[in-house]
């Protein structure tokens, strides 16, 4: 299995009395997207599953990439490490996944899934954790492939 934890692009401050959930992306956050868009998808096979959190940053960021995503209100903000994991069915799916999800539970999965990061890892707007998964004797092993950050590409 592959897992893609992307992080949602640049996305505007917060409005006192306006839902976070109806927080779009800036003019830079729409380029970040483009951006690590193209790049995916020159990288991820065909039958990749991309699966959105339904904050409107998030949906946007999945739109430069695909139109053909999944809305899962599990992943909104404020999710758990283990409904992410649910949700991309780690490690058991049989296509690559992609989640575009939100801070702090995207470097949260990071951590649990490669117990040698440090907590407190921080994943910045817009960016890219490739992690694959091999099943090695009767246990899976997770393995981090890339990360990849807009102002990379």
């Amino acid at each position: 299995m592959e897992l893609i934890l992307w992080r949602h692009a640049e996305a505007e401050e917060g409005v006192p009395g306006v839902s976070d959930m109806s927080r779009q992306l800036t003019k830079r956050g729409l380029s970040q997207a483009r951006t690590m868009a193209g790049w995916l998808k020159t990288k991820l096979p065909e039958n990749t599953l991309v699966l959105t959190s339904p904050a409107q940053r998030a949906r946007q960021t999945a739109m430069a990439l695909c139109h053909d995503f999944d809305i899962v209100q599990e992943i909104a903000p404020g999710a758990s490490v283990n409904q992410i994991l649910a949700a991309a069915d780690w490690p058991y799916a049989q296509c690559a996944v992609v989640v575009v999800g939100h801070q702090p539970t995207l470097s949260e999965t990071v951590c649990v899934l490669l117990s040698t990061m440090p907590s407190g890892l921080f994943f910045n707007q817009g960016a890219i954790w490739w992690i694959t998964c091999q099943k090695q004797e009767s246990a899976f092993v997770a393995e981090l492939c890339t990360v990849k950050y807009p102002e990379m590409l």
